[in-house]
């Protein structure tokens, strides 16, 4: 099972973070954006900084999450930027989680699916558009937009991460509300994804159909983590949107697992707070967050 993968590589390298390559051409050194004027331009010194930073942290974070909205705004030039951090972040040996929140109902939904979890084919040759470990997606079309991504889960041994509650600040606009029953709509939408990743349990007690749960939310994190024993969660909001290490351990159990702490902006733009080269910068930001992570949650082991 994926999920056990990124479970083991956060053992192995005690540090349950996730590096966002949600790279902007405005985080680049001045060095490397100077003379671009083309979206290939662009597309180009992206790829080449991406490539920095994963060289700098592969051997101590266990996964990347790419957030595709800083590639699509560059065309075809961007999306080839982003196809090939995806295919670099893997040869390096990161589990590569694809932010791209996708969603459709029925046969469109497949299409994502097979785009990012699974395969496409052209007559007899097969082939994996944007190969990615993980895709984030969007559950509140309700289960017909669901299933497709679980099928290819299941057939292709990849993971989802369900936007459940959100780190945002009007997330609770709809999230928060209350149902007839008495929940609320982030716990019944967390409640379906535990039931979505019953069939992707692995061994150590996780579903590959986890849940983007925002560390900015402590109370409402304690409330799912309680609630939704089987689902890992991937954690926003670390850093630049706010929340601390103490804010966020309510996401985890007591053996330091349960899930991934992405931190963006803290790591793509440490060199403009601690000089230096952005790479060697970003490095020495993922080994703070490691020990700031690890102050909390303790040594993180297998149940």
């Amino acid at each position: 099972m994926i999920v056990d993968t990124l479970i083991e590589k956060i053992i192995q390298k005690q540090n349950p973070t996730c590096v966002g390559l949600d790279t902007s051409f405005d985080y680049l050194p001045n060095a490397m954006r100077a003379g671009a004027s083309t979206a290939e331009d662009a597309a180009d010194a992206i790829l080449m900084f991406n490539r920095g930073i994963i060289d700098a942290v592969s051997d101590i974070v266990p996964s990347v999450k790419v957030q595709i909205a800083y590639y699509e705004q560059y065309g075809p030039a961007g999306m080839r930027a982003f196809l090939e951090t995806l295919r670099y972040a893997k040869e390096q040996g990161l589990v590569v989680i694809t932010d791209a929140k996708r969603n459709d109902i029925g046969a469109t939904a497949s299409q994502y699916a097979t785009a990012y979890l699974g395969e496409s084919k052209v007559g007899e040759t097969a082939f994996s558009a944007f190969p990615s470990d993980f895709l984030t997606v969007n559950g509140y079309l309700g289960s017909d937009g669901i299933v497709p991504f679980v099928n290819e889960c299941k057939a292709h041994d990849k993971g989802i991460f369900v936007l459940v509650k959100t780190s945002n600040p009007s997330s609770g606009e709809l999230q928060n509300l209350k149902l007839e029953d008495g929940r609320t709509v982030y716990e019944c939408m967390g409640d379906m994804v535990e039931k979505w990743g019953e069939g992707t349990v692995g061994k150590y007690g996780y579903s590959s159909v986890g849940a983007v749960v925002g560390a900015t939310y402590p109370e409402e994190a304690k409330v799912l983590r309680a609630r939704l024993p089987r689902t890992f969660f991937l954690v926003p909001g670390y850093g630049a949107q706010g929340a601390n290490a103490e804010m966020l351990k309510n996401c985890f159990d007591s053996n330091g697992l349960g899930g991934v702490v992405n931190n963006s902006r803290g790591v793509l733009c440490a060199y403009k707070k601690r000089g230096g080269s952005y790479d060697e910068a970003a490095r020495a930001a993922c080994l703070d967050m490691k020990a700031d992570l690890l102050g909390v949650l303790g040594a993180i082991c297998a149940k």
